[in-house]
């Protein structure tokens, strides 16, 4: 988002870290949400990042009444913004269809967080649905989104997958396993079994383990070196740019994969690879530019020219997972 940001320098902006209210919120405060997005962690490293770039924040958008909110989720819509004009900005990879996500689609009372990211976009509470492909287009259609509210933007983090080749990462020609947050969000996961099958690929070869950012660092460490002794353990490296170095990309539901198909790597995923091929984002190096355009179009239809105007940007973490607002005010406001 913070992409985006700097495509609209017409407009004052500023950020907050993901957030949610109501029973989330209580949720939240018992610390009973430090596996999500929602949690202290994800919140503070949000919260850094806005402050290393000296961008300015307004938690929880409380300091302004906003017109035009830009977020990377509708899984959780704050009764602050709704009502209110929202361009909805493809994250990365969804999570599988599983029965919950059936479970949400039959019976709407049922909250879409339940069933995860499977169900971006069903909430049809936003005015623009941004997403990364045509392929990603057709997949939400097909989803229930209405289709005259999508935009084929592609999608900031991963429109230029080229550049992540530039890097100072030190390892080359190794095969790369990125693992999933799976069991922190108590979804199944045989982890051992997906270890020795990396090993089987590896086939002697150097290998590496990226760690999922929200996963338990200490156990799937351990478990590592039980079942792939002499592989490397990397938690806060770049994920793309270690996918830039590697030969051989194993993943399970991580949208690193897409990095790795850009790039003509030889991958391996739990998904079937011929529908990654026709969801794979667009690699125009033009998304965040698209993006910014796409909430001109909106702010226009009720922006007067001779109304100054600022933003706020709502950030959840770093540049993937964001929360983006921007806002009016007339000249007569006090700040």
């Amino acid at each position: 988002m913070h992409q985006v940001a700097t495509q609209l320098p017409e407009y004052e902006v500023a950020f907050s870290p993901y957030y949610s209210d109501g029973f989330l919120d209580f949720a939240k405060k018992a610390g009973l949400l430090e596996w999500t997005i929602l949690g202290k962690k994800w919140v503070k490293r949000s919260s850094d990042y806005l402050k290393d770039h000296n961008l300015p924040i307004d938690y929880q958008g409380k300091l302004h009444a906003y017109d035009l909110v830009v977020t990377c989720q509708d899984l959780i819509i704050p009764k602050n913004i709704q009502g209110r004009k929202i361009v909805l900005v493809q994250e990365g990879m969804t999570d599988p269809e599983t029965l919950l996500f059936r479970l949400v689609r039959a019976l709407p009372f049922v909250p879409r967080w339940i069933a995860g990211t499977s169900t971006t976009g069903l909430s049809d509470q936003y005015d623009r649905f941004c997403v990364a492909s045509e392929g990603y287009r057709d997949l939400f259609v097909q989803k229930g989104v209405q289709p005259e509210k999508i935009k084929v933007t592609g999608i900031p983090n991963f429109d230029n997958c080229r550049k992540f080749l530039d890097n100072d990462f030190p390892h080359r020609h190794f095969v790369l396993v990125c693992t999933s947050d799976s069991r922190e969000t108590f979804a199944y996961e045989n982890r051992k079994r997906f270890i020795e099958k990396a090993v089987q690929i590896a086939a002697g070869r150097q290998l590496i383990f990226k760690l999922h950012p929200n996963e338990n660092v200490e156990r799937a460490t351990r478990e590592i070196n039980r079942y792939a002794p002499g592989a490397l353990v990397y938690q806060s490296s770049k994920a793309e740019e270690m996918v830039a170095n590697c030969d051989v990309l194993i993943t399970r539901y991580s949208t690193t994969v897409y990095v790795g198909m850009a790039l003509g790597k030889e991958v391996h995923s739990d998904f079937n690879l011929e529908q990654l091929k026709r969801l794979l984002p667009a690699q125009n190096g033009l998304a965040a530019s698209n993006i910014a355009n796409v909430c001109r179009e909106l702010l226009g239809q009720e922006v007067a020219s001779s109304v100054p105007v600022r933003c706020r940007w709502d950030h959840p973490f770093g540049v993937d997972k964001a929360l983006q607002t921007i806002s009016k005010s007339v000249t007569t406001e006090v700040e």
